[in-house]
């Protein structure tokens, strides 16, 4: 007499399945993941409550011995609206975003001038800051 079923079940598991699902969540994770990357010259920034990350089209960096930059190419204060101006070029009115990479202790006058020629330039002004803690 036969007791043994007609139908076993195979005790090995099939891993390929489970890896293809890993593959297609890292590959969608990576795609849709924001990739910062931070530009400008190292320069020691305050912290704020309030810190958000704007995509940037200019970089203006002042950094604590007064040295300024657009896009990390070194500038001087005179010729930065004439710089600043070529930048923008390629954006639409109101439309210019430029942030600011400011050492925490450059004085404020500094910054307030390249914001000031940046709203010259109807150009939006942003910060960068360090979210605190």
């Amino acid at each position: 007499m036969n007791l043994r079923s007609k139908n076993r079940v195979n005790p090995e598991f099939n891993m390929s399945s489970m890896t293809d699902i890993i593959f297609l969540l890292l590959i969608f994770f990576m795609l849709t993941s924001n990739f910062v990357t931070p530009s400008g010259l190292p320069v020691n920034l305050p912290t704020s409550k309030a810190s958000e990350i704007v995509m940037q089209k200019i970089s203006v960096t002042i950094t604590k011995d007064l040295q300024y930059s657009i896009n990390e190419q070194t500038t001087t204060l005179e010729a930065l609206p004439a710089q600043l101006e070529e930048a923008l070029a390629g954006t639409e009115q109101g439309e210019g975003v430029v942030v600011l990479h400011v050492d925490k202790s450059v004085p404020v006058e500094h910054f307030v001038k390249v914001a000031g020629i940046a709203n010259n330039l109807k150009a939006k002004v942003s910060i960068a800051s360090l979210p605190s803690e």
